[in-house]
């Protein structure tokens, strides 16, 4: 619909400067002329009055104009936490209610933003942590004329993340009207986690500080309860309001994750927020390896190189040089390059050791039967020990022959093959991660090079890895108690580091070996675990026997789905799913159970969920804008405002809200007339001196 505006406008015949230097010069003529001649005064003010009015020449300019609609926006917050309770039903309700309102104003144009909603994603493909209102509303206002915008209104429960905050530069110029969709005075249990390391030592506790949040129940205990790994829970109780020291075990390298629980508490809005998730990074300090060698031979210097290759291995090595019972003549201060701290290392230090191996090593009176215990009760404590045996396994001074082949899986015949073979992975040792994928051990026929001694023996319980000559058993793996042994029955590994005959992956299987024995997640051999990258998850299953069963994936909303894992090779299943949201995920397959952590551990969206006015009122004073709690007062009243005037008020315990009426259009067509053509202005101006000649001269 097209308006027609008029406006008077001036144009000076002579330009501005020319025309009031006229002007002034004739204010001047005439007040000297009124003051010489009375006479006839009244007829030259209405000559100078004309002429002046001439040289300024006022012009009506007509104006076709198309009025243009304002603009309303109004922001929708679709986040999570606006399921809780009745905001959803508020929020639709609030929203219709609103539409129909604002739609009686003709000149006012409504657009609806939702934002916040579970689809929306980060550049990783999660779900987006946190309610980010005003990106969108600058989004929506991308296209609207400052001399447009009559007002925004969100309807949101104020857990908004990206609200300005006091003195910050608003990105509009109009009412922010909040229509918040709780109620006032809202109660709800919280657990926070105030402080929590990102590494910790592997071994060790890490302090993790914790607090209990709940209005009017200070002082109260609450129980929390703490699953290491998603494991059986802990529980433990903290006091309602005051910070507390938690101590978490790191068990492994790598992720270790705990989730922490505490009690619903009397008011509740969500249990989410009930629930907290610390992850660590397990990291070792130093592996302290101790390594006896029963006597020097061609392996003793590839074990310690390897061993001491690594900077992460505390290498402790002893070597004996000289057996006891050997009797000559060499002085007794030239016996030894240093005495071997038997007391030391297997009575009051063991427990520090992380790994012990025995290698080619004989009972030779050296360590009393008291010590021997002392290593197997090391082992059923948690310990491990790997015992590389040599020749004398196989006579009366065999390891096994002490206290410690109790611990032993493998036991001695009585005889030694020497002979050219190759170690060959059996069917179990092609499943299970320390020998699985080995480089050379593809196909029935290894194509690493020959060892020439294995030390027969029998396996009594374990997993036999590797095969020797005849198809005896040549490395044996077990647990034992709390710990874990492992036996190699031949000392020539050194002719893989040698090179021999195209050597052998010597280095890799001892590296796999001591991380199975130092029980390194990634070396189970009945595990199931989960890495994430961005919004993919691969899921890995290793298991001793072929697993058809799917694995349940329980995403931290509760949902779950079945995921059918891929082909068995070589005891290893794997699968790859997309993942949504950020959390903590439960893996299982009725045997077996696992956590991925995705994105962030502890929501924004959840750490505080009641409804508050105070992230938004910085914006709303700053705009002149008004509050409402949809919980507890009327909807409000809409209105159109001028600019400048009071956008929000109460009538009568009634809330109003105000919408700038801006009256903005678009000029369509212009055209000017003279209000007085110029001749005619010269004419009256004539006939006004001549009536003032007159009046002079009678």
């Amino acid at each position: 619909m097209t308006q027609t505006a008029l406006n008077v406008s001036f144009a000076p015949l002579l330009g501005w400067p020319v025309t009031i230097a006229v002007l002034a010069l004739g204010l001047l003529a005439m007040a000297a002329a009124a003051f010489l001649l009375p006479r006839g005064y009244i007829f030259r003010v209405l000559v100078f009055a004309l002429l002046a009015f001439g040289l300024v020449n006022p012009t009506l300019t007509v104006e076709d104009q198309e009025p243009r609609k304002d603009v309303a926006v109004i922001v929708v917050d679709d986040s999570p936490s606006q399921s809780i309770g009745d905001r959803h039903a508020r929020t639709d309700k609030a929203l219709t209610d609103l539409e129909q309102d604002l739609a009686r104003f003709d000149d006012l144009e409504v657009r609806v933003v939702h934002a916040g909603a579970e689809g929306a994603r980060t550049k990783a493909g999660l779900a987006r942590d946190g309610t980010y209102l005003f990106e969108a509303l600058e989004g929506a206002l991308g296209d609207v004329p400052r001399a447009r915008l009559a007002g925004i209104a969100m309807i949101t429960d104020g857990e908004v993340h990206d609200a300005p905050k006091a003195g910050e530069r608003l990105p509009f110029d109009a009412p922010l009207h909040v229509l918040l969709t709780g109620r006032k005075g809202e109660r709800d249990r919280r657990l926070v986690v105030e402080e929590a390391p990102r590494f910790g030592l592997v071994g060790q506790d890490v302090e993790v500080k914790v607090r209990v949040e709940d209005e009017g129940e200070d002082g109260r205990p609450v129980t929390v309860r703490v699953r290491p790994g998603g494991g059986p829970p802990i529980p433990i109780t903290l006091k309602v309001g005051q910070s507390a020291t938690v101590h978490l075990p790191i068990d492994h390298r790598g992720e270790n994750l705990f989730e922490l629980e505490a009690d619903a508490g009397k008011h509740e809005l969500t249990l989410e927020n009930n629930r907290a998730v610390v992850a660590v990074n397990g990291v070792r300090d130093r592996l302290r390896v101790l390594l006896v060698s029963g006597e020097p031979y061609p392996g003793e210097r590839v074990w310690r190189n390897l061993l001491k290759s690594d900077p992460s291995v505390d290498l402790v090595h002893f070597t004996i040089l000289r057996p006891p019972e050997k009797q000559d003549a060499t002085p007794v201060r030239e016996l030894s390059l240093i005495a071997f701290p038997i007391q030391e290392l297997f009575e009051l230090k063991l427990k520090q050791f992380d790994l012990v191996i025995f290698d080619h090593y004989r009972r030779r009176g050296l360590l009393p039967s008291l010590y021997y215990e002392n290593i197997v009760r090391y082992v059923n404590d948690g310990g491990a020990v790997l015992e590389v045996a040599g020749p004398d396994f196989a006579t009366e001074f065999s390891l096994y022959r002490s206290p410690l082949g109790d611990a032993l899986p493998a036991a001695p015949v009585g005889t030694v093959t020497e002979q050219g073979f190759r170690p060959t992975l059996t069917a179990m040792g092609r499943r299970h991660p320390v020998t699985a994928d080995l480089a050379g051990g593809e196909g029935e026929r290894p194509t690493w090079g020959r060892w020439f001694r294995e030390i027969d023996a029998e396996a009594k319980r374990g997993q036999v890895l590797m095969d020797g000559a005849g198809g005896r058993p040549l490395l044996i793996l077990d647990r034992f108690g709390e710990g874990r042994i492992a036996q190699l029955m031949s000392d020539q590994i050194w002719l893989w580091a040698r090179g021999y005959e195209g050597g052998g992956p010597n280095g890799e299987l001892i590296r796999r070996l001591a991380h199975w024995l130092m029980k390194e997640p990634e070396l189970e051999e009945d595990s199931l675990s989960a890495t994430v990258q961005g919004d993919r998850m691969e899921i890995v299953r290793r298991s001793l026997e072929p697993v058809t069963t799917p694995v349940t994936v329980t995403a931290p909303s509760g949902t779950a789905r079945e995921v059918k894992m891929g082909d068995d090779k070589d005891g290893r299943q794997t699968a790859r799913i997309e993942v949504t949201e950020p959390g903590l995920y439960h893996l299982t397959d009725g045997t077996r159970n696992a956590l991925a952590a995705v994105g962030s551990l502890r929501p924004i969206e959840f750490a505080d969920v009641r409804t508050t006015a105070a992230r938004l009122s910085p914006a709303v004073q700053a705009t002149g804008g008004g509050i409402v709690w949809l919980g507890d007062e009327p909807f409000p009243e809409t209105r159109r405002v001028s600019r400048g005037r009071s956008a929000s008020g109460s009538v009568a315990g009634t809330p109003w809200l105000g919408f700038i009426a801006n009256h903005d259009h678009v000029v369509k067509g212009a055209r000017e007339v003279p209000l007085v053509p110029p001749p005619l202005m010269l004419l009256l101006a004539l006939m006004a001196l001549a009536l003032a000649w007159r009046r002079e001269g009678m």
